[in-house]
């Protein structure tokens, strides 16, 4: 991606670049609850930091993007509880939402910072 695009953008675009594949082999009986909603949630939040980035709303944008995060943290913790990933790939994938979670928290703090026109 190019050097200009938020870091939360770019961290959320990896984070669904390594998470979709996992999804794929989620087993039938979780694929189309759990991994649907997963996906759908990350894209959403992809949507809302891109929103984000180029709207003059951004406080509420990267506020929802935060929202859905938690929700897909209680997921993907229920996808490893119902053992449709293994162990490893649920560290390395909540890490990756921790990382993004960092980053919108920044993102949000400077925001806050600011001083309003």
């Amino acid at each position: 991606m190019k050097d200009n695009t938020p870091q939360a953008v770019q961290a959320c675009h990896e984070l669904l670049r390594w998470i979709i594949p996992h999804l794929d082999k989620f087993p039938r009986v979780r694929r189309f609850t759990l991994g649907e909603r997963l996906e759908q949630a990350l894209l959403d939040i992809l949507e809302a930091t891109i929103e984000g980035a180029y709207t003059h709303n951004k406080q509420a944008a990267l506020q929802r993007a935060n929202l859905r995060l938690e929700v897909v943290r209680h997921l993907w913790r229920l996808s490893h509880e119902f053992q449709a990933i293994p162990t490893r790939s649920y560290e390395h994938g909540a890490k990756l939402m921790d990382d993004l979670g960092r980053q919108l928290g920044d993102w949000l703090r400077s925001l806050a910072n600011k001083p309003t026109p």
